[in-house]
């Protein structure tokens, strides 16, 4: 798969650090949302975000909406959460509204203030890029 984007929204720079460490690994860019960038056509976009206070940030529920499908093809989520069974299911439901397939979601488990406290760690992350890269080899 050539072109792959990565896209992140964060909070506590957890997100970050998960979208950074698989922009290194498959040496692309990383774009923080926030900073509302062009991504131009992608036939794979890994979204990499938090879970906070059960749901999605608003932001990126707007980037949600501000996607084509002619432009992007499938999307993964890399979702940092304390509780790994939650995901980004208002961010999949906009994105299955327009058309635009999620073919996957990579938990990596995250921390809120002393509950999971250090993750994600070394090892979340790791594994995170090693799911990620099963994703484009498939």
């Amino acid at each position: 798969m050539n072109n792959v984007k990565i896209v992140y929204a964060t909070k506590t720079k957890h997100s970050k650090k998960i979208a950074m460490a698989l922009a290194q690994a498959l040496n692309v860019q990383a774009a923080d949302i926030a900073s509302k960038p062009n991504i131009g056509t992608a036939d794979l976009l890994f979204i990499a975000s938090g879970i906070y206070g059960g749901t999605s940030l608003p932001s990126l529920l707007e980037f949600a909406e501000s996607l084509d499908r002619e432009n992007i093809q499938k999307v993964v989520f890399l979702t940092s959460s304390v509780k790994k069974t939650q995901g980004q299911d208002a961010v999949r439901k906009i994105l299955e509204e327009k058309g635009i397939p999620v073919v996957d979601e990579i938990h990596c488990q995250g921390s809120f203030l002393f509950m999971k406290f250090g993750h994600p760690n070394k090892s979340d992350i790791a594994e995170a890029i090693e799911s990620s890269l099963k994703i484009i080899n498939r």
